[in-house]
C-alpha cells in the first residue's frame, strides 16, 4: 500500500478594498494602511506528499513561472518541519498573474497550510506566519483568509468583521504596471500633512464610512495616468451600476461592487470584457470550511491552522 497522501487545494484570490501608502520606512519599504479580502476567485493546487529519507520537490506548473513562490514555500515547510520526501505538485492558474490579486501569495500560503499536514508535521501559525514573511508581504494573509486590516508592510494584520454577503465584478486587463515604478511615482507625493490625513480618513473608513471616508487606493493616481485605459474601466464599472470601483493592489485590475447578481450579469453584457471574473466575498468561516473540507480525511478536529492527524 502506498504511503502518499493526497489532496486538491483551492487557493483564492483578494481584493484591497482600500488601500493607502503613507511614507517610505528606513528599511525601504512603504509604510502601508489595507483592508484586505478573501473572493471566490481561486487557483486549484493538487499535492501529494510520500515520505522518504530524500526531500524532492516537483512542479507541474502550466506557465512554467520562473523562481515559483510554490516551489520554494514547500522546501521552506519540510525544513521547518524537518520532513523529508517526496512532494508532487499541479498548479492550475485561474487568477491573472501580476493583477493585484495575490494569486501567486495564495498558492504559496496554501502551501504552508497543507504540505505539513501532509507530512504529519505541526506548525503553529506564529510560525507559519514567520515562513510567510520569508516569501512575500501579502502570503500571511492568506494564512487568515476573510476580511483584515493590514499596516506596516502590510504583514501586520488585524481581523475585521466580515460584512454582509457581497458580489463583485473582477476585469483584469492584462495591462502590466511596474509595483517598483509605482512606488517611485508616488513617492513625492507622500507629505508628512498627506500622511496625516490618510491615517484620519482610513480610520473613518475601518470604524464606518464619514462624510469623507469613501474608499480609495493611492496608486491609482500614479497608475491612471500611466494606463488610461484602467481610469477607463473604473467608469466603465460605474456606468454599469457599481455602487463602487477600484483597483485592486498596485493594479492593473480593477473591481465593481455590486447589489446582486443580476446587475453583474447586465455589467457583464455592457462592459464586454475578456477577462471579467463575476465573484463573491469569502468570509473567514466560509475560508476555514473549505479548508477543512478539503483536508478532512487528514486532520483531527477542526483547528487553525489545520493539524495534521499523522502527527505523534
Amino acid at each position: 500500500m502506498s504511503d502518499t497522501r493526497r489532496v486538491r487545494l483551492r487557493a483564492f484570490a483578494k481584493l484591497n478594498l482600500d488601500l493607502r501608502v503613507l511614507g517610505k520606512r528606513s528599511d525601504g519599504y512603504h509604510e502601508l494602511r489595507t483592508i484586505f479580502q478573501t473572493i471566490s476567485l481561486a487557483d486549484s493546487l493538487d499535492m501529494a506528499f510520500t515520505p522518504g529519507r530524500k526531500t524532492t520537490v516537483e512542479l507541474d506548473d502550466e506557465l512554467a513561472i520562473p523562481d515559483n513562490l510554490v516551489s520554494r514555500a514547500a522546501h521552506l515547510a519540510l525544513d521547518a518541519t524537518r520532513a523529508a520526501g517526496r512532494v508532487e505538485m499541479r498548479l492550475t492558474k485561474r487568477i491573472p498573474m501580476g493583477a493585484g490579486l495575490g494569486g501567486g501569495s495564495s498558492d504559496a500560503a496554501a502551501v504552508l497550510l497543507a504540505l505539513p499536514v501532509l507530512a504529519g508535521r505541526r506548525l503553529d501559525l506564529a510560525r507559519l506566519s514567520e515562513l510567510a514573511q520569508q516569501l512575500g508581504s501579502d502570503v500571511g494573509f492568506f494564512l487568515l483568509g476573510g476580511r483584515a486590516v493590514g499596516i506596516g508592510r502590510g504583514t501586520e494584520l488585524f481581523p475585521l468583521p466580515d460584512g454582509p454577503a457581497q458580489n463583485a465584478l473582477v476585469v483584469a486587463p492584462g495591462v502590466h504596471v511596474s509595483t517598483p515604478q509605482a512606488y517611485r511615482d508616488l513617492s513625492p507625493r507622500l507629505t508628512s500633512e498627506s500622511q496625516q490625513n490618510k491615517i484620519f480618513s482610513f480610520q473613518s473608513q475601518v470604524w464606518g464610512r464619514g462624510v469623507e471616508s469613501l474608499p480609495r487606493n493611492d496608486f491609482e493616481e500614479v497608475v491612471f495616468p500611466q494606463h488610461p485605459s484602467l481610469a477607463a474601466v473604473k467608469k466603465r464599472l460605474l456606468r454599469s451600476g457599481a455602487s463602487e470601483a477600484l483597483m485592486t493592489g498596485s493594479g492593473s485590475a480593477l473591481f465593481g461592487l455590486y447589489p446582486d447578481r443580476n446587475r453583474i450579469s447586465v455589467a457583464l453584457q455592457s462592459l464586454g470584457a475578456d477577462r471579467a471574473f463575476p465573484v463573491s466575498f469569502v468570509t473567514r468561516p466560509r475560508y476555514r470550511r473549505t479548508w477543512w473540507r478539503v483536508l478532512e480525511e487528514h486532520i483531527t478536529g477542526r483547528t487553525w491552522p489545520p493539524q495534521s492527524r499523522y502527527a505523534r
